[in-house]
Order: structure tokens, then C-alpha cells, then sequence
């Protein structure tokens, strides 16, 4: 037996890295699982690549719309009858400008790709957990929810922003027999470093993405990256019935980066 057998999750941006390691665990364990992401064929070849069969779905939806992030929680029901798992994982560094760079439309783009999506993903998920009285909320938080740097203030903000989102939530819900807790990855080179990497180089004035991955774990005590497989462990603990005891707080995967 899984430790997630008979359980329903749903992961926003989980056709790769981090949420795609996490729907892959969650699934091992027994769960099934609706993946979700912009692009429907990456999606299909996610599922197909995770062996098919009748407990992997896939929605396609934007994050950072309110009404694609609530319809992809209405869409898991509609599916598998309910849903008990919710990692609100899309997020990252959508803008390195300085603050006084900024505009009104960036900012308020980062906020709706990481808080506020965990915040749409939570609310929604509260119509039917609280019924059934059970439910896990995860929240993907970072160790730079914890530690900060410099070139990426909006990133920072929703990431500390997480933390207390999902303290405040603990509070709310928890004699409904539903937790919230954030877990807070530290550097994992996965291929969306890749990609975004580069301005964050340019802005950080770096000379390369081997530079900045090496300021990223020169904090760390382990002085190393994390890995996929490590963060999705975490996730499975909070998920289960084991970590029906945790919540209202931070689990760090980050190799020793933060200080608390």
C-alpha cells in the first residue's frame, strides 16, 4: 500500500522540474494525480512518460489567472469525485527588475503567478475539503522566503508572502482535519533555472549561470544543490496521513540555507 492510496491531487506547472518530480512521488504513493500547465502536448507526453493509466489527468490552465486556477480545481472533482491534495507549486522569477525599475503590470504579474495563485488554488480547494473534512494545502514557498538576495524583489516578497499564507490558513482550518504548511526548496538546477537563469545573471552582474549557481549553494551547509526527488519527499510527508500532525509551518529542503 501507498502512502496515498485513494487520495486525489491536482499540481499547477507539473509537466516538469519540481512539480512534475512531485505529481511523479504523489502518484508512486498511490494518489491519483491531475497534472496542469499551459501546454496541453506537453501535458499528454507528461502523463504518457508517468505510464498512463486512469489515476494521471491532465488540465491546461494559467496559473496566474484566477479563473483557469479555480476551473483546474473545480476540473479535478469533476474527474475523480474530490480532491484532497492541492500544491499551488507554479511560481517563480517572472521579473528581475529593481523596485524602483518596476511597473504596476510587473508587479502585480508577480503576484499573481505566486501568491495570489496560492491563495485562488487554496480558497477553491476549502469548497470541498471542508465538507469532507479532510484536506492537505502545500504551499511552494523557497529558502529565499527565509533568506533574501539581491535582483529579484518581487520573488522575494511572494515567497516570504507564502509562509505567512499558509500559517494564517493552518489557523483557520485546522479543526476541519485540514493542514497547510509551505515547504521551502533550496537551488535545484533543474531546466527552468536554465531558462529564466540568465536574467537573473544579467541583473545579479554574473558572468554565467555557473556563477550564480554557486552564489545560490555557497549558502547552503551542505554546499550543494538540492534535487527534485528531495522536495517531492517532503511534499509526500505533508500529504499523508503521517503528516496529519504538521501544520502552520515550513519544511526546509535547501541543503542547510536558511537560518531558521
Amino acid at each position: 500500500m501507498g502512502q496515498l492510496d485513494g487520495r486525489v491531487a491536482v499540481i499547477t506547472a507539473s509537466t516538469r522540474s519540481i512539480g512534475r518530480g512531485i505529481a511523479e512521488a504523489f502518484h508512486a504513493e498511490g494518489a491519483s494525480v491531475v497534472l496542469s500547465g499551459r501546454n496541453a502536448e506537453k501535458g499528454q507526453k507528461a502523463i504518457e512518460e508517468m505510464g498512463g493509466g486512469d489515476r494521471l489527468h491532465f488540465i491546461a490552465a494559467n496559473a496566474s489567472k484566477q479563473a483557469d486556477v479555480e476551473a483546474l480545481v473545480d476540473g479535478t472533482v469533476e474527474k475523480f469525485g474530490r480532491v484532497d491534495i492541492v500544491v499551488p507549486n507554479a511560481g517563480g522569477v517572472a521579473n528581475t527588475a529593481p523596485v524602483a525599475m518596476m511597473s504596476d503590470e510587473e508587479w502585480q504579474y508577480e503576484l499573481d503567478f505566486n501568491i495570489n495563485q496560492t491563495f485562488w488554488m487554496a480558497r477553491r480547494a476549502l469548497k470541498y475539503m471542508v465538507p469532507q473534512q479532510f484536506g492537505r494545502i502545500i504551499g511552494m514557498s523557497s529558502m529565499y522566503g527565509k533568506i533574501t538576495t539581491m535582483a529579484v524583489p518581487g520573488y522575494i516578497t511572494n515567497k516570504h508572502a507564502i509562509i505567512g499564507f499558509c500559517k494564517a490558513l493552518a489557523k483557520e482550518v485546522g479543526q476541519s482535519g485540514i493542514t497547510a504548511n509551505a515547504v521551502c526548496p533550496g537551488f535545484v538546477p533543474t531546466d527552468m533555472f536554465y531558462e529564466t537563469g540568465p536574467a537573473t545573471v544579467e541583473a545579479m552582474g554574473l558572468p554565467d549561470l555557473d556563477a550564480l549557481a554557486a552564489v545560490m549553494y555557497s549558502v547552503t551547509a551542505l554546499q550543494r544543490p538540492n534535487t527534485v526527488e528531495e522536495v517531492a519527499a517532503a511534499c509526500v510527508l505533508l500529504a499523508s496521513d503521517l503528516g496529519g500532525g504538521i501544520t502552520g509551518t515550513t519544511i526546509n529542503v535547501d541543503a542547510g540555507a536558511s537560518p531558521y
